[in-house]
């Protein structure tokens, strides 16, 4: 497709302007000038992308909406985040993926350098979870009503051949496995948006769980449930898995693996690192007789080298999470009715 005519009036300004969402020479600049070339898309435009698909193959399809505030935070930025959210989703339904489509609704104003680094990081995100964006769509919005960038990304993923994961695989003796330590995103989150300023760093979890996923299948690994304990933290993923399954789940407390400046930021600030997001971890759920293996598994890849078996499974009263403390009481874990900090992901 050749360009548009050469135009003496600048159609490629420094921000965003109303005008890349009108659909005509300064839209048809903006994709093809800065979105697909950063995304590698080649080709003729379309409105659709046709995929192959193995025969008899079983699909996951998901999509996730990403408004974290701010867009940039140690250990990632709202680029990362949406492409690692959804094919961390797709893995918690035992899938690889195979292709994405990204939505972008861009603020007016919103500077053309700072696009430029959302897509690199969604391109450099989609490589290390072995993907590709293939479709998409680009919408701009008045200033003062877009707060920068939101994006949204779908994802099509193939389910691993054997692998049936759910609560309602989820049994009465089974263990409860996290992939590393919790919280981190959250406290990364805050940090920047409130100017806490610890004295160290911490950066976000923010990375694909897909690896983990394939060390698991892999190993033979006879998997129950996974899920990825975003929103509302390890607690909130306990708790609906506990509800949805109609089962108590029985924590150790001293077992859930915390980074000590999570800890100590928690802390500090009143909140419970347990209710605090993560984004790169994996929460596994197993028979007791493959606990081993589904540790030995997670611990061979340098993302689970911390991984631990957290809690059981028990057949108490169904949609409780009771925590055993390090002094060895036990205490009904809280399910947050509001969640500590909006606009994580």
């Amino acid at each position: 497709m050749s360009s548009p005519p050469a135009c003496p009036v600048p159609l490629a300004p420094e921000v965003i302007q109303l005008a890349h969402g009108g659909g005509g020479r300064a839209t048809w600049r903006l994709l093809h000038e800065v979105v697909r070339p950063a995304l590698g898309i080649t080709g003729v435009s379309a409105d659709a992308a046709e995929l192959a698909v193995p025969p008899g193959a079983r699909l996951a399809f998901t999509t996730d909406a990403s408004v974290v505030r701010p867009i940039v935070f140690p250990g990632g930025d709202i680029g990362r985040l949406a492409v690692f959210g959804t094919v961390n989703d797709l893995a918690t339904a035992g899938a690889r993926p195979i292709a994405l489509s990204l939505s972008l609704v861009l603020e007016e104003g919103l500077p053309i350098d700072v696009l430029r680094r959302v897509l690199g990081s969604i391109a450099a995100a989609s490589r290390i979870a072995g993907v590709r964006v293939v479709t998409g769509d680009t919408k701009v919005v008045d200033r003062g009503r877009g707060d920068g960038i939101y994006t949204s990304v779908a994802g099509i993923g193939v389910i691993a051949p054997g692998v049936d994961v759910g609560p309602h695989q989820i049994r009465a003796g089974d263990v409860v496995i996290v992939s590393g330590d919790v919280g981190r995103h959250g406290v990364a989150i805050l940090s920047v948006r409130e100017g806490l300023g610890f004295e160290a760093t911490i950066e976000s979890d923010c990375a694909p769980v897909t690896g983990l996923l394939d060390a698991l299948v892999d190993a033979g690994t006879e998997l129950h449930c996974l899920r990825d304990p975003t929103r509302g933290g390890l607690s909130a993923a306990l708790h609906e898995l506990a509800i949805d399954a109609g089962v108590e789940i029985a924590l150790s407390e001293p077992d859930v693996p915390v980074d000590g400046r999570v800890a100590a930021a928690c802390e500090l600030l009143g909140l419970d690192p347990f209710a605090m997001a993560c984004e790169g971890r994996l929460v596994v759920i197993v028979p007791p007789d493959h606990a081993a293996r589904a540790l030995a598994a997670l611990r061979s890849r340098p993302e689970g080298a911390h991984a631990a078996a957290i809690a059981r499974v028990a057949a108490g009263t169904a949609g409780r999470v009771v925590a055993t403390t390090v002094l060895g009481t036990r205490r009904l874990l809280d399910f947050a009715a509001s969640e500590q900090l909006p606009r994580i992901c």
